[in-house]
């Protein structure tokens, strides 16, 4: 078994939020794809028949209250597992969903779908691209690089071009299908996938409507913690670690990894780490996809994490317009602050949805909070 670490050096306390010295806060992910994929770097897309995930009976249940559904599963669609390659030449892994009554002859709209940072799609990602497909919409829920189903060594690394690259790359997938409008795609990006949704849609005017759902500026996260509450001295030393630890890693170290959801709950837990915790480490939505291990999932390595600091994806928010945005948070999230921001310097059109009594991990997966109803109104006007 691979040797895993994690960083305990340089970890913080920021506005009583635990945080390792590399980043203010994980959300989630997994830590290495399915390596069933076996096609050579030229292949084209792949295509077969989705098989979706159940909850894991062997965990905690986790508060399954008002509607926690991550692991849904839809019987009006059908739902493909397909392949495609990046511009970076990695194939990228994804789930299609299409309602079975569509009418193939015609061109649908459609919408790419991804999870939070960290995650795979089979957390948040393939539960909204479900919802939306019952509306009518092809959709396409993705894996990011180096994370899940999709290729991309070393694993769990932090790569923010290469996250935003899978909009723009799901984008040239679905222009190919014969039964997608290629004029009409649009894009949601749940918690970090906010951030890459946004940097992909200001480069690629083929994205014509853009949501995010929980957003989170990855930048300003790991720049200045929640709140701005991390100190100049606090970032040196993280850079400081970061450097040791890629001077050991060059060395033939192995890697260490940071930030993430905590594998235990104390009574020294904070609220944010309990609220990521029972959605991560319990069978609400836990997901371990073949080939990873669950010690790392969530977890990106620390080495990469320090990119953050170099990365701004609210700059000129404003050049998405004409084309709309919208911004979905819960009004009790601890990550409000960020989709605040990103309205307040968007561009009209542009909408702020504030989901009452929601916090942030409730909006990955409690239906009966999320606000489908008016994804599904924002998308069928944008993408009339």
């Amino acid at each position: 078994m691979r040797d895993v670490r994690l960083s305990r050096r340089g970890a913080i306390q920021v506005a009583g939020i635990g945080a390792a010295a590399a980043g203010l806060l994980g959300t989630a992910g997994c830590s290495s794809r399915d390596d069933t994929d076996t096609a050579s770097p030229s292949a084209g897309p792949t295509s077969a028949p989705a098989t979706l995930p159940s909850p894991d009976a062997s965990l905690p249940a986790g508060d399954t209250s008002r509607g926690a559904d991550n692991f849904y599963i839809s019987d009006r669609l059908d739902a493909h597992a397909v392949t495609f390659r990046n511009q970076f030449g990695q194939r990228i892994a994804a789930n299609l969903f299409a309602p079975k009554d569509m009418n193939r002859s015609s061109r649908n709209p459609a919408i790419v779908v991804s999870h939070p940072m960290g995650a795979v799609k089979e957390q948040s990602a393939n539960l909204y691209a479900q919802k939306l497909a019952e509306q009518g919409f092809v959709t396409l829920s993705v894996d990011h690089p180096y994370w899940g189903s999709s290729e991309g060594e070393p694993r769990n690394l932090v790569a923010p071009d290469n996250y935003a690259e899978t909009f723009n790359s799901s984008v040239d997938y679905l222009r190919t299908l014969d039964y997608a409008d290629r004029e009409r795609i649009g894009a949601l990006g749940i918690c970090g996938s906010g951030s890459w949704v946004i940097s992909a849609a200001k480069i690629d005017p083929r994205i014509k409507a853009v949501a995010t759902v929980s957003m989170y500026d990855m930048g300003a996260a790991n720049r200045f913690g929640l709140r701005r509450a991390v100190t100049p001295e606090q970032r040196r030393a993280m850079l400081a670690q970061v450097a040791q630890q890629r001077d050991a890693e060059f060395g033939g170290a192995a890697p260490e990894y940071t930030s993430g959801t905590v594998h235990e709950i104390t009574a020294d837990s904070t609220a944010v780490e309990r609220e990521f915790y029972d959605f991560y480490r319990t069978s609400r939505g836990a997901f371990t996809p073949p080939g990873a291990t669950p010690q790392t999932t969530t977890h990106p390595t620390l080495t990469s994490n320090a990119r953050f600091l170099n990365y701004f994806p609210l700059e000129e928010i404003e050049t998405i317009s004409p084309r709309p945005v919208m911004f979905v948070a819960g009004d009790r999230a601890h990550s409000l602050e960020f989709a605040e921001d990103a309205y307040r310097r968007a561009a009209e059109p542009k909408e702020l949805v504030l989901v009452p009594g929601a916090g942030h991990v409730d909006l990955y997966d409690r239906v009966d909070l999320i606000p489908f109803d008016r994804l599904t109104e924002f998308y069928r006007r944008a993408l009339v």
